[in-house]
């Protein structure tokens, strides 16, 4: 099968159309045969080298989303799902598995049906994306009607933590530069506040006592946290965990800890058949454009995803 991976770190062009062997299928797994992987953050801090893979195998195959079509069901393995079935699903990349590539094999949890009427560009931008926004939720476990900051809500996590926050019955106040204010409101944002230097400022403007917790998907960290309540946590995405004051705790969290919560990864395609979650597509590009695709991710600015079809 061909794949897009690298052979050494390095800038977007160390990507590459690679050959790979097909995967076996065992017990406990099935295999996609991938027609969209979304473009990630984490797909290029893993090509320039920022995370330690030294001894991982060559060639790297990033990606952590796919979306296409359930082509084997290993032997015992237990699924709702059935050969033929349009799915989506997340991968944890290691070595030569990833998202990036004509077939994934994953475990049957990592599974579930692709989103009614969605395609498989659509579909591939939930999975990752969506459960790291549900995990962050979940790790916060506020009640309804509490009072969560989502910073980065234009972003892919960022508009996802906005949408299952309203779901879960939360008031939610976000960040956003002045293009993207009527995006994050149609989001279901309650309140939009300019994002960047005195964010936190203006939401104690709002909130004198301070937000419940907040996703920090724009990972602004340490300047956050004035706009949490006394004893809040703020929840991270790259695993800062600095001491806070106040008894304000950072609390990073990791997707690959839901990679195998299958309910919770279905919920979330009844939430997109629904209408409450919106699958946002920035654009699609051949697999051999991942080069450009990853150029502009870095570049800033794109709303939605990239994402590269097989």
């Amino acid at each position: 099968m061909r794949a897009i991976g690298i052979h050494d770190p390095g800038t977007p062009d160390a990507l590459h159309v690679v050959d790979l062997p097909q995967p076996a299928v065992e017990e406990g797994e099935v295999r996609i045969r991938v027609h969209a992987a979304a473009v990630n953050p984490t797909d290029t801090l893993l090509r320039s080298g920022q995370r330690d893979l030294s001894r991982q195998p060559r060639p790297l195959v990033p990606g952590m989303d796919v979306a296409g079509i359930l082509e084997e069901i290993g032997p015992g393995t237990e699924t709702p799902l059935r050969v033929g079935d349009a799915v989506m699903a997340i991968v944890v990349p290691r070595g030569t598995h990833g998202a990036y590539a004509e077939q994934v094999v994953v475990p049957a949890e990592s599974v579930a049906a692709a989103p009614r009427g969605a395609g498989h560009v659509e579909a591939s931008t939930l999975p990752m994306n969506g459960l790291t926004a549900r995990l962050a939720l979940d790790t916060l476990g506020l009640p309804s009607g509490s009072v969560v900051a989502v910073t980065g809500a234009a972003g892919a996590m960022g508009g996802y933590a906005v949408q299952l926050a309203k779901a879960d019955g939360l008031t939610v106040v976000a960040d956003a530069a002045a293009k993207d204010q009527e995006l994050v409101a149609g989001l279901g944002a309650d309140v939009v506040l300019p994002r960047g230097e005195g964010f936190a400022d203006r939401v104690r403007e709002r909130f004198p006592d301070g937000v419940d917790g907040a996703v920090d998907g724009a990972m602004l960290h340490a300047a956050v946290a004035p706009a949490v309540r006394d004893d809040g946590t703020v929840i991270t995405i790259r695993g800062y965990d600095e001491p806070g004051e106040r008894g304000v705790r950072f609390q990073p969290i990791m997707v690959a800890d839901y990679a195998r919560e299958q309910q919770k990864l279905d919920t979330l395609r009844q939430q997109a058949e629904d209408g409450l979650v919106s699958l946002r597509v920035a654009a699609s590009l051949p697999k051999e454009q991942a080069p450009e695709a990853h150029r502009r991710l870095e570049a800033g600015g794109v709303r939605g995803r990239l994402v590269l079809t097989f």
